[in-house]
């Protein structure tokens, strides 16, 4: 039988350490900022399960090389997906930086963000010790009509959730509609991250505004 395969989800991922140096050094004020936010749950309850999120990074040009790569590179992304990107303008709608807990048991449940079409992730810290992304199938009918699998070790066109084991420098880009999350972290090693979402805006709208 010939094999036709359609409706595949890409994540584009690379390494990027370049930038590794420059934005941990930006990012230290924000999570500094982050974790006195929290400061009266870490005097109650310590920093266990915590998630130190970041104000907006869009107006800090300490990440506006950053923001120009990554930018360029979700156009590609959408572009290479066949989209006609000459009629869409692709705008930043948000940009963080977080970092878990050092006590542990840092997380994010699975979600999605609302109306966006391109997210990404880019690693500042991490190890072998640490969390993870997790993404999940993304097509209902096939999550509804799911299959026990053979072997859950082994990646197959029915498998259900794809995680991917990030280095310092690592940069994921995928669809805004793909389910993701991250799992539990121990506290061993630092983890630390920038995540961001960008909407195509059709350019009539963009040029009335």
């Amino acid at each position: 039988m010939n094999i036709a395969e359609h409706f595949k989800t890409p994540i584009w991922n690379e390494s990027k350490p370049e930038f590794i140096n420059s934005l941990n050094k930006a990012s230290n004020k924000y999570i500094k900022e982050a974790k006195n936010r929290n400061k009266k749950h870490i005097k109650k309850f310590g920093d266990f399960g915590l998630s130190h999120h970041s104000t907006t990074l869009l107006q800090d040009n300490n990440f506006r090389d950053f923001r120009d790569y990554v930018g360029q590179k979700s156009w590609d992304f959408l572009d290479h997906q066949g989209f006609d990107m000459s009629k869409y303008t692709a705008l930043f709608s948000e940009m963080w930086v977080q970092e878990f807990s050092r006590e542990g048991a840092g997380h994010h449940n699975a979600h999605i963000h609302w109306n966006q079409h391109v997210s990404g992730f880019y690693f500042l810290k991490c190890s072998e010790k640490t969390s993870y992304p997790i993404f999940h199938e993304p097509r209902t009918g096939a999550r509804a009509t799911k299959l026990k699998m053979k072997q859950d070790n082994v990646i197959f066109n029915g498998t259900e959730l794809i995680h991917f084991r990030p280095e310092p420098g690592t940069l994921l880009i995928f669809p805004g509609y793909l389910e993701h999350e991250f799992a539990l972290d121990f506290g061993i090693d630092p983890f630390r991250f920038i995540h961001w979402n960008i909407h195509a805006v059709p350019k009539e709208i963009v040029n009335n505004v």
